[in-house]
């Protein structure tokens, strides 16, 4: 999957990067991942199982995609004409035919309104359910539910495709951070995954090493036990170990097993691809999968880029994504959340693009007991802001976490002892959680 500069010259990919142990190469990546994925799995209540979070790096037009405004002034209503989906009264736009037809399985919140509109800030106050702060780094909402819902047997807990982005564990420390697939999946292919994919190296090789390993942890034992790295090179080495010879490891990553009835639901874009992944995924075992489409920062050409280029893979792989989820039996313990960073200004500028706008927004929550096949919240007539009282970022993120079973006010303490919730401010909309 591409990478995207930004205006502000982020790169919307993964600041984040698994290194391995210089002489121990074979395994060690995907090792060094999991020696910082222990998890602790309390979910006493709650639906859904496992989330898919859908990062729209950039920050896309609500007023061109799920909120438009046909009635508007000609400065702002752009060009894009709404259609009808398939649950009466909503309407989205014209280039998302896909997703019209299948508007029951996910829910629309607009007026979601916040105030910081520069990419960085605002990827973290949506990544996180939390404002950015200069004196603390929140976990994501991977790494809190990687957390709190732990892992499979021979899978991570938490799975970025291609990557996770920024800020993706905060105060709880790497150990609950992503393991990267470093690209997108193809079409009908098993993707290699350094420490799945041998290349070369045979069964025989991997248990040399392993064995290698051991006599290391035997003769520096004492050592190991007084660094906390080392300490835990046995326990997430044995773990690295079984996942290189876990066929169901290597077969959850495998979009050659996946059935032609799923597979024909989405198209062969790398979004898409990486879309149906997310459903092997957490058929598997696994708890939360980020996927990434960048390429929403249209300050101009925002018409031509959005019908040519950045609507078509949206609706394809959405759409494939709730309706195979749905076919698999996993919409009702999955739950999803679709959303950019902020939305973008209602009014087209002179290079026919829009700006940066995060006092009005979308975002899109589907599956896991959330209430679909609705339209929660407004925005005015023009896309200005919120119609009456917004959505705050905190408040979608109160909604997926208790959509999961995880309370939004549970206190971790950071590593200063500091108490903090895992949401600060945020409350369930009463409207998606019965």
């Amino acid at each position: 999957m591409s990478n995207y500069i930004c205006c502000d010259g982020i790169a919307r990919r993964d600041f984040i990067r698994v290194g391995a142990i210089t002489g121990f190469s074979l395994g060690f990546g995907l090792q060094n991942f999991l020696a910082h994925a222990a998890t602790e799995g309390i979910s006493p209540k709650g639906k859904a199982k496992a989330a898919i979070f859908v990062r729209l790096g950039g920050g896309p037009s609500h007023m061109d995609t799920f909120d438009l405004k046909p009635d508007a002034p000609d400065t702002h209503r752009g060009e894009f004409k709404p259609i009808a989906t398939n649950v009466p009264g909503m309407q989205i736009s014209e280039h998302l035919p896909k997703l019209a037809k299948c508007a029951d399985k996910f829910a629309i919140l607009r007026g979601v309104s916040h105030t910081l509109a520069a990419h960085e800030l605002g990827s973290i106050y949506m990544g996180t359910g939390n404002r950015p702060l200069p004196s603390l780094q929140f976990p994501s909402l991977g790494a809190v539910v990687s957390k709190e819902l732990g892992a499979a047997p021979e899978l991570p807990a938490f799975v970025a495709v291609p990557s996770q982005g920024n800020n993706p564990t905060g105060y709880l420390g790497v150990e609950y951070g992503p393991f990267d697939t470093g690209s997108a999946p193809q079409p009908g292919k098993a993707m290699e995954i350094r420490g799945l994919a041998l290349r070369g190296v045979t069964m025989e090789d991997v248990d040399r090493r392993q064995n290698l390993v051991g006599r290391y942890d035997k003769a520096f034992g004492e050592l190991a036990k007084e660094d906390k790295i080392l300490a835990g090179m046995d326990e997430f080495g044995r773990k690295a170990y079984a996942m290189m010879r876990s066929e169901k490891a290597r077969e959850a990553f495998d979009l050659s097993k996946e059935s032609p009835n799923i597979t024909s639901l989405f198209g062969t874009d790398q979004f898409s691809q990486s879309a149906l992944l997310a459903t092997r995924l957490v058929e598997s075992g696994v708890k939360f999968v980020t996927l990434n489409l960048g390429g929403w920062d249209t300050h101009a050409d925002n018409f031509n880029a959005l019908k040519n280029k950045q609507l078509p893979p949206l609706d394809a792989g959405l759409s494939g994504l709730f309706q195979a989820l749905a076919l698999k039996g996993l919409l009702d313990s999955t739950v999803v959340y679709v959303t950019g960073e902020f939305g973008r200004t209602p009014k087209v500028n002179q290079r026919g693009g829009r700006d940066h706008y995060p006092r009005a927004m979308f975002t899109l929550l589907a599956g896991g007991g959330i209430k679909m096949g609705q339209v929660v919240g407004a925005s005015d007539e023009k896309g200005e802001g919120p119609k009456d009282q917004g959505i705050s970022p905190d408040d979608v993120a109160a909604t997926f976490f208790t959509a999961l079973g995880i309370n939004p006010r549970k206190e971790y303490n950071t590593p200063s002892g500091r108490p903090v919730m895992i949401t600060r401010y945020g409350t369930p909309v009463k409207e998606l959680i019965g």
